[in-house]
């Protein structure tokens, strides 16, 4: 078995890689540790035409807070993006993305085991067919399977994945997504989104985030 120290030398061996280390700025303190950070969309796409995000924000992406090393390490995101789960510099997440909100998990979790959890997924590949029991990840895929509670039962149960508009009428943009891809559009398997999943009981948002340099 690989010892634990050898796994957290493998994610840090692929986060250089993948990223440059985040410079001094704002203080970060308020972020806490398996925090979510959701993503809004500048304009509607095919993800927000048929999801809904509190309070009616365009939600279209998610990532997990993680401090490496600790309270005091430089803070990082751990997110699901092409090509694959990757850990990235709070200060490159805020660059990409103009509008945040922050989530905080207020029902019985296990905060350091799930984001170990998540940890484990980094270098899976993103899932952008949207799947179920596949070995690729999409954002709140890696929410939802990777947050589990004391006990270690998952905290976010699945729901039926939805790509139909307010009508209900699968849209014309994943009805032709996956015919080009020989497959039927996947409408109610179990999954995720990160819009339903800003809704969810178990999630407290907390207010905006402005960005912060660590």
């Amino acid at each position: 078995m690989v010892s634990r120290g050898i796994k957290h030398l493998a994610f840090i061996a692929l986060m250089t890689l993948s990223c440059a280390l985040s410079s001094q700025g704002q203080d970060c303190d308020w972020l806490l540790e398996g925090d979510l950070i959701f993503c809004c969309s500048d304009s509607a796409n095919a993800i927000t035409d048929v999801t809904r995000g509190f309070d009616l924000l365009p939600i279209d992406h998610v990532a997990i807070v993680h401090r490496i090393g600790g309270d005091d390490g430089p803070l990082y995101v751990i997110e699901a993006i092409k090509p694959a789960v990757c850990l990235t510099p709070i200060r490159d997440f805020v660059q990409a993305n103009s509008r945040m909100i922050v989530g905080r998990v207020v029902a019985d979790v296990d905060v350091a085991q799930s984001v170990r959890r998540c940890l484990l997924m980094v270098g899976k590949p993103y899932d952008d067919l949207y799947l179920p029991g596949d070995s690729a990840i999409y954002c709140s895929e890696l929410v939802q399977s990777g947050f589990v509670d004391s006990r270690g039962h998952l905290v976010f149960d699945t729901i039926p994945m939805s790509f139909h508009d307010e009508s209900g009428k699968v849209t014309d943009y994943w009805t032709d997504f996956y015919r080009q891809r020989g497959m039927d559009v996947p409408e109610g398997a179990p999954g995720t989104n990160p819009g339903e999943l800003s809704r969810r009981h178990e999630v407290s948002i907390i207010g905006d985030f402005k960005g912060c340099i660590d």
